[in-house]
């Protein structure tokens, strides 16, 4: 079948800079820009055939698509909403002012579908695209935005060898493959802690863009003297990265025997390739010129050379891990295309996250970018102070945020990712939302504050107040969730229609009034909620007087004149001596 044409319709694409608006909402100017900045050429790895970064990490499905998006999203209201499958829209629905502006799923299939044959048949149709992590979702910030990741990850490596909170990877030597658009952070993930990395790629080109991008120091040829820059940094104790062009399948076994040989002794072992997908992966024997041609012209039997070179690549790795080296996955499935290639002992080595980044997750670490709107590096700078005041202790932030000010060079519009611990990411947003408040005139970041008050807990509006009321009134529905109610119904600024009046709007929310739900009657004031019992419309109807408790039968104390009931014959107790 032949392949999908994705180049139809190509040109140069860049995501709006300043102020003023293009779409009717900065709600949908956000996702418009950012759809724009991940094909922008300084961000995108192929930007014409739409792929953003890991070989086919699509942002859109085609052109056309990618027309009907910016489209749609220049004229969509502030109450609709976009619903996009697979980098095609496919629908524009109302919902409200704080719903998403955009749905989007991609490369959904059923389990049993869930092949490579499937999906490339499909993909070739025109039916699906292969969204990796952020391209498909947008949100694609360069090569940034698996770097500090990347950092984290190291920077635990540094703590396991050394045994040290604050250990480096000085003195250690990092041999890894794969210097795309994700891989293409390891080198300089590698340096910032400290370490020397030699990376491997079979395409120079990807090489010199990231040395382009000060993420790479410098690129060889020839792999004497490759390995004789990256052992002289290793000695001196300093960070330096260097790139060498080759296949990884074919230079890791050369530097194991070396390795072996007592030639030079490498601490760590990773890769980065494009290994989820075998297309992506070049074999031994194919050049670089060969590569897509010779895929396309039969992908069955690429795949299976591309999982034969995995199996190289990957025995290579354990043996490696064999003669003490640290080794491990980077999540790009090469040690199932390894078994698939006929390798055994594929997965006696761990993957990044359960060995490394799990513990800070427990700890409730993770990821929170933002990119500048307005395209001014300014922002940024203004940001990372920000972060580092909101801050002050927590110094590995400090050193990140210093660090990539200093290393780190932006890919089109201007962004910053650093990790924050649990309720960090919170307060941070929050200062950024406050502060934005008070920057009117410039562009906004990439934030949405939710209504306030509004949380996730909160439970359905009642079908109709009568039916709140007597619910209420009943007691079938407990203290707490009348509240939640009342709160939603404000917030919402519409209350349940009656069902014998009109529907009436809530009065809006100011001070003075933000108890008061709505518009006081003429006829009666009305008593506010909060003074109304358990903030009910009504209080609560008694049925009759609660009886005195009964004593058990039995345990009732005897009438003194129980025997002499009649008032006229009573004896007069005055007249009964003492």
């Amino acid at each position: 079948m032949a392949p999908a044409d994705f180049t139809t319709g190509a040109r140069p694409v860049k995501a709006a800079r300043g102020t003023e608006l293009t779409a009717k909402s900065w709600q949908t100017e956000a996702p418009l820009r950012m759809l724009m900045n991940n094909l922008d050429p300084e961000v995108a790895e192929r930007p014409d055939d739409l792929v953003v970064y890991g070989g086919t990490g699509r942002a859109v499905r085609s052109w056309a698509a990618f027309d009907a998006i910016t489209r749609t999203l220049e004229t969509m209201e502030k109450d609709e909403t976009l619903l996009v499958q697979s980098g095609k829209p496919v629908g524009v629905f109302r919902t409200n002012e704080w719903a998403p502006r955009v749905l989007l799923a991609n490369s959904n299939l059923v389990g049993d579908w869930a092949t490579w044959p499937e999906f490339r048949r499909l993909e070739a149709e025109g039916l699906m695209m292969y969204g990796q992590m952020t391209a498909g979702s947008w949100i694609y910030i360069g090569t940034q935005g698996i770097l500090q990741g990347t950092f984290e990850t190291f920077a635990a490596i540094a703590r396991k060898l050394t045994g040290d909170e604050n250990g480096t990877l000085a003195g250690t030597l990092t041999l890894t493959g794969g210097c795309g658009g994700m891989g293409g952070a390891q080198p300089l993930a590698v340096t910032l802690n400290e370490g020397a990395c030699l990376i491997v790629d079979v395409d120079e080109s990807r090489l010199r863009r990231r040395a382009g991008k000060r993420y790479l120091d410098e690129v060889e040829t020839d792999l004497d003297a490759a390995i004789a820059k990256v052992l002289k940094a290793k000695e001196e104790r300093r960070g330096w990265s260097v790139g060498y062009v080759g296949n990884a399948a074919e230079v890791f076994p050369e530097i194991l025997r070396r390795h072996n040989a007592g030639e030079l002794t490498v601490d760590i072992v990773t890769d980065q390739t494009s290994a989820h997908d075998p297309l992506s992966y070049l074999p031994e024997g194919i050049t670089v010129e060969e590569w897509h041609r010779e895929a396309q012209a039969d992908p069955e039997g690429f795949t299976k050379k591309a999982q034969a070179s995995m199996a190289r690549h990957v025995q290579a790795m354990v043996e490696f891990q064999d003669a003490g080296a640290e080794v491990f996955d980077y999540g790009n499935s090469i040690r199932d295309e390894a078994r698939k290639g006929g390798y055994t002992r594929a997965f006696e080595f761990p993957g990044f996250v359960p060995a490394y980044i799990r513990p800070l997750f427990c700890e409730g670490l993770g990821p929170f970018r933002w990119v500048a709107l307005s395209g001014d590096p300014e922002d940024i700078r203004v940001t990372d102070e920000a972060i580092k005041e909101l801050f002050p202790e927590n110094k590995h932030l400090h050193r990140w945020i210093d660090a990539a000010q200093d290393r780190v060079e932006f890919e089109g519009l201007p962004a910053r990712i650093c990790w924050l611990g649990y309720g960090e990411r919170a307060k941070a947003g929050l200062l950024f939302n406050q502060a934005r408040q008070g920057r009117q005139g410039q562009g906004p970041h990439r934030h949405r504050p939710r209504p306030p008050g509004l949380r996730v807990r909160c439970l359905p509006v009642p079908r109709n107040r009568g039916h709140g009321r007597r619910l209420g009134r009943h007691r079938r529905l407990a203290h707490a969730e009348r509240l939640a109610q009342h709160r939603l119904r404000r917030h919402l600024g519409v209350a349940a229609p009656r069902w014998r009046r009109r529907h009436r709007p809530v009065h809006p929310r100011r001070p003075g009034l933000s108890r008061r739900r709505h518009r006081p009657r003429r006829r009666k004031a009305r008593t506010p909620p909060h003074q109304r019992p358990r903030h009910g419309r009504h209080p609560p109807r008694r049925r009759r007087l609660r009886a005195s408790p009964r004593r058990r039968q039995g345990t009732r104390r005897p009438h003194p004149h129980a025997g002499n009931r009649n008032p006229l014959t009573r004896p007069n107790p005055a007249s009964i001596a003492p």
